[in-house]
């Protein structure tokens, strides 16, 4: 998939549209001017057409994309990672050890009975 393309169309043809878009929106704003402006239409629709002659034929990329490199991803961090992993596990144990002798373990003292 090339990048910079949405629905499977570049850039150009988006550019393309909006320009004939906006040529139609000003023809026919032009079409109910009064006078010379009305014959302005012709020049607007010849300068998009030039523009768009241009935009045509000088295309800025190539129709063939450029073969993909193959990226090797490479950890750096690997044994540094394993380390940090293996001293979490290592105080992880030690903290459930500590809380099995200090909580679960605790010694419940009997209470003392009255004496009358």
């Amino acid at each position: 998939m090339m990048a910079g393309t949405v629905l499977g169309v570049g850039a150009g043809v988006f550019l393309l549209a909006l320009l004939w878009a906006l040529v139609l929106l000003l023809c026919v704003l032009l079409s109910r001017a009064a006078g010379v402006a009305r014959f302005s239409v012709m020049f607007v629709f010849l300068g998009a057409l030039i523009i768009t002659s241009v935009l045509l034929l000088f295309p800025r990329a190539s129709e063939s994309p450029a073969p993909e490199v193959e990226v090797k991803i490479v950890d750096a961090l690997f044994i540094g990672r394993y380390v940090l992993l293996a001293f979490l596990a290592a105080v992880f144990l030690g903290a459930l050890f500590l809380v099995l002798i200090h909580h679960m373990l605790e010694p419940v003292y009997a209470k003392p009975l009255r004496s009358c």
